[in-house]
């Protein structure tokens, strides 16, 4: 699917005016968003239902998913305080470039991500964003690439939280024996991504 074709399922559950002084603040973001303002859309893609959902910050969420309802359900369970928009012309372009990502690995992608976790999870989601496209590394390798060898599991905690896919390829991550390991959006589209980057 060409992302300028994708299939927007706009949901709006409170039209607001953006105020970009707000931002995700660390308190924010741990009371559920409040205080924020959060855009988002579902679209379609190769790997079935995606939603995108941005703060003033940046991307705040890309998660895969079966269909629309769910989708927007976990959004409101992941920011149940935040105020959530629908989509405009202007975001339906960040939209398309998410969606060209995920079907083609090599696209160029820089835009802003709102990255909100504890210290740890933040050490290992940015380290995730320096491993290239087909590349693979284990969970072990990712420890000891943050100087914390004995952290393994809680290194797979960390990449089991992370909510931004793709962008924070935590898809890249397998186990030791070079296997592929549990993925939050299923092990199918884990697969399909890699198998997709291995090709280009």
């Amino acid at each position: 699917m060409q992302p300028e074709r994708c299939l927007l399922h706009q949901e709006v559950i409170r039209c607001l005016s953006q105020d970009d002084s707000l931002g995700m603040t660390p308190t924010a973001f741990r009371q559920g968003g409040a205080d924020t303002l959060i855009q988002f859309a579902i679209a379609e893609c190769s790997l079935g239902s995606v939603l995108v959902a941005r703060s003033p910050k940046g991307i705040c969420t890309i998660t895969f998913g079966d269909g629309p309802d769910t989708l927007l359900k976990n959004l409101q369970d992941q920011f149940p305080k935040a105020e959530l928009i629908g989509s405009d012309p202007g975001f339906e372009q960040v939209v398309a470039q998410v969606i060209g990502l995920i079907e083609q690995p090599d696209t160029p992608f820089d835009l802003p991500l709102d990255i909100r976790g504890t210290a740890f999870q933040q050490r290992i989601w940015n380290m995730l964003r320096t491993i290239p496209a087909g590349t693979t590394v284990s969970y072990t390798q990712l420890a000891e690439m943050i100087d914390s060898p004995k952290s393994v599991r809680a290194v797979a905690n960390a990449c089991g939280q992370n909510m931004i896919a793709v962008a924070i390829p935590c898809h890249r991550v397998v186990r030791l024996d070079g296997d592929i390991s549990g993925y939050r959006w299923g092990i199918d589209r884990k697969r399909a991504l890699l198998a997709r980057e291995a090709s280009d």
